[in-house]
C-alpha cells in the first residue's frame, strides 16, 4: 500500500493492522505518542484531520472527565475503570483495539462530512 497516497482513514487502518512498523513497541502508550506527534505535524503543515476527536470520543462516551483524549478512550474502553495508570497486557490490547475502532468510526464520519477531502 502507498502510504503517501492514502486517506487519513487508509492509513490508520494500515497502522492498526501493523502496529509494530509505526511504534517500537506496540501499546497504547507508544500509540498516543505517535497520534500526538502525527497530529502536531499535521496541524503545523496545513490542518488535521483530528480537529474534534476529543470532543468526539466525549460525545461517544456520553460525559466529559479530566482526561486527555487517550484517556477518554481507555473509559470507553475499559468502563470497569482501572487500578494504575499502566495497563496490564489484556487492558492494553482491549484498549488499542477499541481506540482502532473508535478512529476509524471518527475519521469515517469525517470522510463524509468533508468531501472536499481526498478520500
Amino acid at each position: 500500500m502507498d502510504l503517501n497516497g492514502s486517506s487519513e482513514r487508509e492509513f490508520w487502518a494500515e497502522v492498526s493492522r501493523r502496529p509494530g512498523l509505526f511504534v517500537s513497541r506496540p501499546s497504547f502508550t507508544s500509540l498516543t505518542a505517535y497520534l500526538n506527534g502525527y497530529d502536531a505535524h499535521a496541524y503545523r503543515h496545513g490542518g488535521s484531520e483530528l480537529d474534534g476527536w476529543y470532543d468526539w470520543l466525549v460525545a461517544r462516551r456520553g460525559r466529559e472527565c479530566n482526561h486527555a483524549w487517550n484517556g477518554v478512550v481507555r473509559h470507553i474502553a475499559l468502563p470497569e475503570g482501572w487500578e494504575v495508570w499502566e495497563l496490564t497486557p489484556d487492558q492494553d490490547r482491549r484498549v488499542m483495539e477499541v481506540f482502532f475502532e473508535l478512529l476509524d468510526e471518527f475519521l469515517a464520519e469525517q470522510e463524509q462530512s468533508r468531501p472536499d477531502r481526498r478520500p
